[in-house]
């Protein structure tokens, strides 16, 4: 079973010792279609509304904020609200969240390279440095550390449930998730 979610933000709990927590919130989703236990479904995100999605809002019969489709798997059998029953029996959830996109980076941000040193006559600075091997294989090697893209790519990590809360959607993750704060992910069920 999957879930649409928001990442609130990160908090902690008051017990002692304390415990990093992640916040989250279940969309409201409304299940469209549903073949063998994978769904069409929709949810609200932003303003983006063209002809495409007006007719599959006329088909299913959505109201107007529900812009977004995606598939996934569900425990409804047939077409409505989505059933979120199995979050507050779940122990542990896999999230996937897109990472915060930097850009083209240097090796220094993207690797944690060291840079040279900044004395008198060095022109090393923020650079990589040498690249190369000897004369074999005399090319440089896949997967060498360079400049590049860093971030915008989607990260999973399993987290446990600390708690869920099904009339405002909260739910309560220890630990981390991936993305800033207001970012849509997925949550499946892992146990």
């Amino acid at each position: 079973m999957e879930f649409i979610v928001q990442k609130i933000g990160m908090s902690r709990t008051v017990s002692v010792p304390s415990t990093p927590v992640t916040l989250l919130k279940v969309l409201d989703t409304k299940v469209c279609e549903v073949t063998d236990g994978v769904a069409i479904v929709s949810y609200s995100n932003g303003k983006k509304f063209n002809k495409a999605i007006e007719g599959i809002q006329k088909k299913y019969n959505l109201s107007k904020e529900f812009n977004r489709f995606a598939t996934m798997t569900v425990a409804n059998a047939e077409a409505g609200d989505l059933d979120v029953s199995g979050l507050s029996e779940a122990q542990i959830l896999k999230t996937t969240f897109k990472t915060k996109g930097r850009g083209f980076t240097g090796a220094v941000k993207r690797w944690n390279f060291a840079g040279g040193r900044a004395s008198h006559g060095h022109r090393m600075g923020r650079r990589v440095g040498s690249i190369g091997n000897c004369e074999w294989p005399g090319r440089v090697q896949p997967g060498k550390k360079m400049p590049g893209q860093y971030g915008n790519t989607n990260v999973s990590v399993k987290n446990d449930v600390i708690s869920f809360d099904a009339e405002t959607g909260i739910l309560v993750l220890k630990g981390s998730v991936s993305g800033p704060n207001g970012a849509l992910g997925k949550v499946k069920v892992a146990k």
